[in-house]
C-alpha cells in the first residue's frame, strides 16, 4: 500500500482543486486523484457568480481574476467598468434584465472568467502550497475502515492504493465516488439537448445579432464570445450522451434551431449535455464526502454550477482540516450538509424553472413574456438577481440577526489610522474576529479561547466572528457577549470554558459597512 495521507480527493477541476487548497492551508496531507491526463480544454462554464468569486480572492486570487476578466471583455469587445455599475450582472432564461441599480450590494459581482481560466489559476496556487494531482489515475475502489479509507487506483504507471482518514469526491457529475459509496441521487430525467462549441460558420451575419434568441425550434446564441455558440434543443435528450459531437450533428441543429442558411466550416471543440437534474440525498456518508456536480447536478444557467461547487469546497475544507486536526469532532461535517444542500436545492429549483421558460411553445413563451414584465419592478428583480447569483444565501444558525450566517463581502476594515481589506487577513485560512467592542477589549478574550481566529480592532461595528468560509458566525453590538461563547465552542474550540464569556446587555443594534453582509 501507498503511503498514508490525510485525504484523498478524488478529481482535479476547480471544485477538487479548491477543496485540497483549503486542506492543505489547514495543516492536512492532501492527495488529489485525477482521471484525466490533463485538464480538459471542453467549453463549460462562461462566468462564475460572486459568492465564487469572492471564494477565490480569499486565497489571495484577486488580480488573477481580474485580468481573466479583463481578456474576457477584451475578446467580447465590451469596455471596463465605470465608477457607475459593475462590468457583468447575469441572466435569467437568457432575459438580460438583471439590473445592476436594483441590487442591494452592485458591487459583488460575477465576472465573465470561463472555466479554463478558473482551473488555471486555482493550479498555479495548488503548486505553490505542493500540491501536485496525480494525472491519469482512475479510482477503481475503496473499502471503508472504522478509522480510515483504503482506496485504489489503475494508471499507465500502475496500480496504487493509499489508506487516508476522509475520502472527498469532486469528480463531477457521473462521480464514481458517489456511486460506489451508495449515495442516492434522486431528481428530474433529461428532456432536451444542449450544445456548446467553438467553431466558424460561412455566414456569421446570417446567425446576427448576437445574445440569447428564442425560435420556433429552441434557443440559441452566437457571438457573445468570438465563435462561442450554445443552443439549446427541446426534441428530446441525446440518444447516446458519451458519442463525440460530429460537425454534421451541430450543423444541423444549428439550422434547425436558427432557421439560417449556414454551414459549419471549422469546428474546433463542442460539447453537449442535459437538463438532467439530481441531488444527492446527504453529502456525507461515513467518511466519504462529495462536493461540486458530484453531489449535484443541474442546467449550467449563469455559470451556476461552477460557482456553487466552489462555495461546496469553502465550505467543506477547513471543516474537514479542523475534523483532521483534532481540534473539532466529526459531527463538525455534518453542518457542511446542513448548510450546503438546501442552497443546492434552491439553484436546481430556479435552473428548473429557467428551462421551462425557454422552451419554444406558446405556454412557456406567455410566461416568459410575464417574467419580462416582472423584472421590471425593482424587488422582483433584486429578488431574481440574488437568487441566481446566491447573494440571498443565508445559513441557518439560529441567530435572529440578519447578517449572522450569511456569507460576507470583502470590506475595507479600518482602526485609526490603519486600513486593511477584511479578505487579505484570510488568505491563510484563518478564520477573523472584528472587534468593535469599548477598548477593544473582547478580542484578548476570543484569542485564549482559540488560536485559529485573526482578532482586528476596528472602528465601527458590530463586532463579528467570520468563519473562513466569510460565514459572519456571531455579531454583537458594544460590549455584549451574548452567545459568543455558544458561537466558539460550535465552530472553533468545543472544549471552552462555559463561562469564558458572561453577557453583557448589548446596546441597541446599529449597522455599519462593516456589518453589511
Amino acid at each position: 500500500m501507498d503511503e498514508q495521507v490525510d485525504v484523498v480527493v478524488v478529481g482535479a477541476g476547480p471544485v477538487g482543486l479548491l477543496t485540497a487548497i483549503e486542506l492543505t492551508l489547514g495543516g492536512v496531507r492532501v492527495r488529489v486523484l485525477e482521471r484525466l491526463a490533463a485538464p480538459s480544454l471542453v467549453a463549460k462554464a462562461l462566468g462564475i457568480g460572486p459568492l465564487a468569486v469572492e471564494a477565490l480572492q480569499r486565497r489571495g486570487m484577486a488580480e488573477a481574476i481580474a485580468a481573466a476578466e479583463a481578456r474576457s471583455l477584451a475578446l467580447m469587445n465590451r469596455p471596463a467598468a465605470s465608477a457607475a455599475g459593475p462590468r457583468y450582472i447575469g441572466h435569467f432564461a437568457g432575459l438580460s434584465l438583471i439590473r445592476a441599480d436594483a441590487q442591494k450590494e452592485p458591487d459583488r459581482r460575477g465576472r465573465p472568467v470561463d472555466q479554463p481560466a478558473v482551473e488555471t489559476m486555482l493550479g498555479e496556487l495548488a503548486q505553490t502550497l505542493g500540491i501536485e494531482p496525480r494525472r491519469e489515475c482512475d479510482v477503481t475502489g475503496f473499502v471503508q475502515q472504522a478509522d480510515g479509507v483504503d482506496v485504489a487506483w489503475s494508471s499507465p504507471a500502475g496500480d496504487g492504493r493509499v489508506r487516508c482518514a476522509w475520502l472527498v469526491g469532486c469528480d463531477g457529475g457521473r462521480s464514481r465516488v458517489r456511486k460506489m459509496a451508495g449515495f442516492a441521487f434522486p431528481g428530474t430525467p433529461p428532456t432536451m439537448t444542449m450544445y456548446q462549441a467553438v467553431l466558424d460558420v460561412d455566414l456569421p451575419e446570417r446567425l446576427a445579432p448576437s445574445g440569447w434568441r428564442r425560435t420556433e425550434a429552441g434557443v440559441f446564441s452566437y457571438g457573445f464570445l468570438p465563435r462561442r455558440l450554445v443552443m439549446l434543443d427541446f426534441s428530446g435528450p441525446p440518444a447516446d450522451r458519451d458519442a463525440p459531437v460530429a460537425t454534421a450533428e451541430i450543423e444541423a441543429v444549428l439550422r434547425r434551431i436558427s432557421g439560417a442558411d449556414v454551414r459549419v466550416a471549422a469546428l474546433e471543440s463542442a460539447s453537449k449535455w442535459t437538463d438532467n437534474t439530481r441531488l444527492a440525498d446527504s453529502y456525507r456518508r461515513g467518511r466519504v464526502l462529495l462536493a461540486g456536480d458530484a453531489a449535484h447536478v443541474h442546467t449550467p444557467f449563469g455559470g451556476q454550477g461552477m460557482s456553487l461547487g466552489l462555495v461546496d469546497a469553502a465550505n467543506l475544507g477547513w471543516k474537514l482540516a479542523a475534523v483532521m486536526r483534532g481540534d473539532m469532532p466529526d459531527s463538525l461535517l455534518d453542518t457542511y450538509t446542513a448548510e450546503r444542500r438546501p442552497v443546492a436545492e434552491a439553484v436546481l429549483a430556479n435552473t428548473l424553472a429557467q428551462a421551462a421558460i425557454m422552451r419554444p411553445d406558446p405556454q412557456s413563451g406567455a410566461m416568459r413574456e410575464l417574467m419580462a414584465k416582472l423584472l421590471q419592478f425593482d424587488d422582483v428583480n433584486r429578488f431574481i438577481g440574488e437568487m441566481t447569483s446566491g447573494l440571498s444565501t443565508r445559513y441557518e444558525l439560529g441567530s435572529t440577526r440578519d447578517e449572522v450566517g450569511r456569507l460576507i463581502g470583502d470590506q475595507a476594515v479600518r482602526h485609526g489610522e490603519v486600513e486593511v481589506s477584511l479578505y487579505a487577513l484570510m488568505h491563510a485560512g484563518a478564520g477573523v474576529f472584528l472587534d468593535a467592542s469599548p477598548d477593544r477589549q473582547l478580542s484578548s478574550r476570543v484569542a485564549a479561547a482559540t488560536d485559529k481566529v485573526c482578532c482586528v480592532a476596528v472602528d465601527g461595528g458590530p463586532s463579528m466572528l467570520i468563519r473562513p468560509d466569510a460565514c459572519v458566525a456571531w455579531a454583537g453590538d458594544g460590549s455584549g457577549t451574548e452567545g459568543l461563547a455558544d458561537a466558539l465552542r460550535r465552530w472553533f474550540n468545543p472544549a471552552l470554558d462555559g463561562d469564558a464569556f458572561e453577557p453583557v446587555s448589548a446596546a441597541p443594534a446599529r449597522q455599519s459597512p462593516v456589518a453589511r453582509a
